[in-house]
């Protein structure tokens, strides 16, 4: 029976199959009151029907039906190419259906009991801008369609900040616009130095969440003790200096991104709890006995093998499942040198617009030398390289030196051939230092060696950021949160921006 809303002109057409006719009369009268309009099954046959009939926006089902799966229509809706965007309902407790369906290709899933204002937001949306044919009805574009008429301006900007147009980097853009458009959690996946957040923000920017916030987390900056308290919550007075209410991760990306940088790293005790923040998308802050509704697509990143690190026993299995719904692999540097042209370009734009200066020109000799050299820190190593050389230059066309990248190594080879010319009995033993030389705080100690060496290095640079970093192995971003860190006062009293997010 059509149930279509009088007052609602255009209004997206839902289809929900479901074989329970009380949990059917709900969802249909919720959908009703929202202004959309609503067929209904009770089969996956009945579905079938209702699909050769006509169009929908979106396609709500039970995974479990009298004749057969909701994946069944899901898969159809897939195989025919059509607009619906699916939603599938599981039985508390079976997160592996859901993981099923994701990855079948539906646009988010439902945990029953179904919670009705998180049933609405998700209907919603699934239902926003959807790609209309000439006849005004929802078609499913190509994948080359999808990037063009779905990714708005500030997703291609996001894309075209993946620089590269090798077929490694292609494979990558392609997959980020075609996962962008579901709810699926993504994993991130590349050694350090690849551009992860990067590929991790253009999947924000090229989803229907790019108006909502992105929270980037690096999972193993947080002390262990507050782990809890900065992904949930906490009230005020729930612990020790805990002196206001205070939202956590999860909160702060509501309807947005949250992502979950160097996953690898977090405590076995806390990837059970984030497990369930994520199968259940409530959280509890702490000191509340009530949980709080989130609505966030979780994106996760690392450069550790997790498949090696479930098998020690070092990261959850179910976690690992759940967040590795959809896999993007960044590849290393070396695997797309073809790209070296593009990224020292658009590095040495970024370097000279902060140096405020010219950019300067990079020789065929130099892109030369840069092509033979292993850069096993991929882009970042390359960006610190390039650093260093527009700091060092004394004219337009760059000068690459590689020495300073290989210091550490040859200040010990001349000991190699001394201590080898002398018989073994006679070679000097270290005097041992006095027991006053080890500090009694080495974390103190280390903060006052890194701040003497980078006052030494700013004063000698005449407190020229950029040139201090590139003379460090640094980039000015690492160089402002040291800066800051250390509490390193510089003539002009300016304050670094960014010391927060060390790239």
């Amino acid at each position: 029976m059509s149930t279509s809303h009088p007052s609602a002109p255009r209004a997206a057409q839902i289809l929900v199959v479901d074989d329970e006719p009380d949990l059917r009369t709900l969802y249909e009268l919720t959908l009703l009151r929202e202004g959309y309009g609503v067929e209904s099954a009770g089969s996956v046959s009945e579905a079938r029907q209702q699909l050769d009939a006509g169009r929908f926006d979106a396609v709500i089902t039970d995974m479990r039906l009298p004749d057969g799966l909701g994946l069944e229509i899901l898969q159809r809706v897939q195989q025919e190419q059509r607009g619906e965007r699916c939603i599938v309902m599981t039985a508390y407790g079976s997160a592996e259906n859901a993981v099923e369906a994701l990855k079948a290709g539906a646009f988010d899933y439902l945990t029953k009991p179904v919670d009705l204002k998180q049933f609405r937001a998700v209907v919603a949306s699934a239902v926003q801008t959807p790609i209309q044919s000439a006849a005004g009805r929802p078609v499913r574009p190509t994948d080359d369609e999808t990037k063009v008429a779905t990714i708005g301006s500030s997703g291609v900007a996001a894309l075209d900040r993946l620089v590269g147009d090798s077929e490694a980097m292609r494979l990558v853009k392609s997959r980020i616009a075609k996962v962008a458009r579901g709810m699926a959690p993504v994993l991130v996946r590349g050694e350090s130095g690849t551009g992860k957040e990067l590929a991790a923000r253009a999947v924000h920017a090229c989803s229907q969440r790019s108006d909502g916030p992105f929270v980037a987390v690096n999972c193993g900056a947080i002390p262990e003790n507050l782990l809890e308290a900065e992904f949930f919550g906490a009230l005020k007075g729930s612990y020790t200096g805990s002196s206001q209410d205070r939202d956590g991760y999860f909160q702060a990306a509501r309807g947005g991104t949250l992502f979950l940088d160097e996953i690898g790293d977090l405590p076995l005790a806390m990837q059970s709890k984030l497990l369930r923040a994520i199968q259940e998308r409530s959280v509890r802050p702490i000191g509340s006995t009530q949980e709080d509704a989130v609505d966030v697509r979780v994106v996760s990143a690392t450069h550790k093998d997790l498949h090696a690190e479930v098998q020690a026993g070092r990261f959850r299995q179910d976690l690992f499942y759940r967040l590795n719904v959809i896999e993007i692999a960044v590849p290393a540097l070396r695997e797309r040198r073809e790209d070296l042209p593009a990224l020292c370009h658009a590095l040495l734009e970024r370097i000279a617009r902060d140096a405020q200066m010219p950019a300067p020109t990079l020789s065929a000799d130099v892109l030369q030398h840069l092509a033979e050299h292993p850069l096993h820190g991929n882009v970042r190593e390359l960006e610190n390289l390039l650093h260093r050389a527009v700091a060092l230059s004394d004219g337009d066309v760059l000068h690459l030196d590689f020495v300073d990248s290989t210091a550490a190594p040859i200040a010990l080879a001349p000991e190699a051939p001394v201590a080898a010319s002398k018989p073994a009995e006679a070679a000097p033993i270290p005097e041992a230092k006095p027991q006053s030389a080890v500090p009694n705080d080495l974390q103190t100690y280390l903060d006052q060696q890194e701040r003497e060496i980078l006052v030494r290095a700013l004063q000698d640079s005449g407190f020229n950021r950029t040139a201090a970093a590139a003379r460090l192995g640094l980039s000015l971003r690492q160089i402002r949160y040291r800066i800051a860190r250390l509490g390193i006062a510089t003539p002009n009293g300016e304050e670094p921006h960014g010391a927060n997010a060390d790239e």
